[in-house]
């Protein structure tokens, strides 16, 4: 295998490419737009992780249920901030940021997209 990626349609992929380069500090691997103003396909490196942005053509899916969850390790709590402050906005968010019993510092949403996320040290 050559590599592994996460993959995620989203209605306005350019705003969400934007977003997430943002809350993850992400380098752009490739831009690829389509012909109606969002991305054919796009592809970030968030800490190490590759997520694949495409713009959602037809309706999603009901059913289908991923979380991506980025732990992020040891003395990263200002990382998991700066990802809560940027992705908090117009989410639904289902845990705030705080301490749990396994983390001094987590969050879990869904944010404006659509897309769920946990986030923790």
């Amino acid at each position: 295998m050559l590599r592994t990626l996460m993959q995620v349609y989203v209605k306005g992929s350019v705003e969400a490419v934007d977003t997430y380069q943002k809350a993850f500090h992400a380098e752009i691997l490739g831009l690829y737009p389509d012909d109606h103003g969002g991305y054919m396909h796009s592809e970030i490196n968030a800490c190490g992780q590759i997520i694949a942005v495409s713009e959602l053509k037809d309706e999603m899916v009901v059913g289908n249920t991923m979380q991506f969850c980025f732990h992020m390790g040891e003395e990263n709590e200002e990382q998991v901030r700066i990802a809560y402050e940027v992705l908090k906005e117009g989410a639904d968010i289902q845990v705030p940021i705080g301490p749990c019993d396994f983390s001094p510092s987590l969050f879990a949403l869904v944010d404006r997209f659509g897309v769920s996320w946990c986030v923790f040290v």
